[in-house]
């Protein structure tokens, strides 16, 4: 009510009778019905409460069409795991194997060279792509190649590029 009247100072009307209409306002009665809520006795979980309810389960990654940029970021998040996990697995095993780290390194000379190229491969390409991914997003922080079709372009660079700086890392 203070705020109709304080808007009725500020405007004026055409007639210059504000006041005499302001309480000549229709109020409408509102009855209100009390009802019991049911509770649940908490034997039910949230999942057999949404089947009896028929809520169907909320869509996940299902429903989505896979794209460059979703999966480049989900292979930037895996990488960064896997090279966290290499290096545990190496800080583990420093500590706990019996001898010495060259001493395993020349214990590789007995294995074929396809298996040695597939294990160094497996270290060089995550750490390739997530090097040239962290220089993506580091030239997306200066605010450059944030369009769509230089996000997609920069996408396919970042493919080329860690396969050929891991094939180079791989025969070094």
């Amino acid at each position: 009510m203070a705020f109709v009247a304080l808007r009725g100072l500020s405007c004026r009307s055409k007639s210059g009778v504000f006041f005499q209409n302001l309480y000549k306002t229709q109020f409408r009665p509102v009855t209100l019905k009390v009802t019991t809520v049911k509770k649940d006795t908490g034997d039910e979980t949230f999942f057999q409460r949404n089947e009896r309810l028929n809520r169907p389960l909320s869509p996940h990654l299902t429903i989505y069409k896979p794209q460059l940029t979703s999966l480049l970021s989900l292979s930037h998040r895996a990488t960064g795991m896997i090279m966290s996990g290499y290096m545990y697995a190496f800080g583990i095993g420093v500590l706990a194997l019996p001898s010495t780290f060259p001493h395993f390194i020349e214990g590789l000379g007995h294995v074929s060279p396809g298996v040695v190229f597939i294990l160094k491969l497996g270290v060089a390409f995550p750490f390739a792509y997530h090097y040239c991914n962290g220089v993506r997003h580091l030239l997306w922080d200066l605010g450059k190649g944030l369009k769509l079709k230089e996000v997609y372009q920069s996408g396919y660079a970042v493919l080329g590029s860690s396969a050929a700086l891991a094939l180079l890392l791989t025969f070094l």
